[in-house]
């Protein structure tokens, strides 16, 4: 069976027509939704990460939060932007909330997206070293903290401490046994691909990628995630590794659906450059009665060639309405394609 878990990027918008107003309800509502969904049977509640923005941003707090009021669902990202992180401060904030939500974490990490202001990331006090980019900077970070997240110590003990310490080198605390087998990387190419599947991380493929063939993005992707498993094979890691993309799909199944998305606006893929020298595939929506949508959704590549399907959800709709979304899937769409 294919795992189902929503992504919410936690818009929030003060305006009467939004029903996510501040930050304190983009927060609030995500956890809302993640018991709902748990509720439902979904596997999965993931939440994108965004600086600057009127979005989700700082993710730990929330995962903890989530951790605290739900007993089975996944808990993830998808994904968080490494450029700006400390990795020795992230894996203490991420086995702590591992730790609360017993094991649930899925931590999808990446070298970010388009930002809302310029390198942001330099606010955050990081600069790329001389000759390197920013690219760079958030892969070495990601290999930084794939390292603490091992457990093994590396910091050499004060001869006289405040409390006793264990024999040998410390390793950061709190650690939480299997999270290292937990992350995942955003790949927005082949070659990132190979790359995570090199380091032993699982891989998250969204509705976007560099254009690198020409070809739909369904097709691009599932050439990047057969390209992602046969470098895992040939690095020779002992566990099979997990794949997910992310997809919007909303079934049609009443006037209300129809007044949201029946337009039919979205369902083309779009190409476009998001840097002056970056040519990037958008993939297309999928939003149809339920018979219409499982033909559909049949011919999507990536979706049959990953384990995890995450369905973007439009969070400002509200609790109610995206719990109404995710529940028209399991119930009209998952079953007949063998999800469920």
């Amino acid at each position: 069976m294919k795992k189902l878990g929503f992504l919410s990027f936690g818009h929030w918008t003060p305006s009467p027509q939004s029903g996510t107003q501040s930050a304190a309800d983009a927060l609030l509502q995500s956890i809302d939704l993640a018991i709902e969904a748990e509720r439902l049977g979904m596997d999965g509640a993931y939440f994108r990460v965004h600086h600057f923005a009127r979005q989700l941003a700082s993710p730990f707090p929330l995962l903890a939060a989530v951790g605290a009021k739900t007993s089975k669902i996944e808990i993830g990202t998808a994904v968080i932007d490494m450029r700006y992180e400390n990795p020795h401060y992230m894996a203490e904030d991420a086995g702590a909330a591992d730790l609360i939500s017993g094991g649930r974490l899925q931590l999808g990490l990446s070298r970010g997206s388009p930002e809302q202001v310029i390198d942001g990331w330099r606010y955050f006090g990081y600069q790329p070293a001389e000759g390197e980019t920013d690219e760079d900077m958030g892969r070495q970070h990601t290999e930084v903290f794939l390292d603490a997240l091992s457990g093994k110590g590396f910091a050499q003990p004060n001869p006289r401490p405040m409390f006793p310490n264990p024999p040998g080198l410390l390793r950061l605390e709190p650690h939480s046994d299997g999270l290292r087998d937990r992350i995942w990387w955003g790949s927005a190419t082949n070659a990132t691909a190979v790359w995570a599947a090199k380091l032993g991380m699982n891989m998250q493929t969204s509705t976007l990628k560099f254009d690198e063939t020409g070809e739909p993005l369904h097709i691009q992707q599932a050439a990047q995630i057969r390209a992602f498993r046969d470098a895992w094979k040939e690095a020779g890691h002992s566990r099979t590794p997990r794949v997910s993309v992310s997809r919007s799909i909303f079934a049609l199944v009443n006037g209300l659906d129809r007044a949201y998305f029946g337009s039919g606006r979205d369902e083309e893929d779009k190409v476009g450059f998001i840097d002056a020298n970056t040519r990037a595939i958008f993939g297309r929506s999928y939003a149809a009665e339920p018979d219409v949508l499982i033909e559909q959704l049949r011919k999507d590549e990536a979706i049959t060639e990953a384990d995890t399907l995450l369905l973007t959800v439009p969070n400002q709709l509200g609790v109610a309405y995206n719990a109404h979304v995710l529940e028209a899937i399991l119930t009209h769409v998952a079953p007949a394609l063998g999800w469920r």
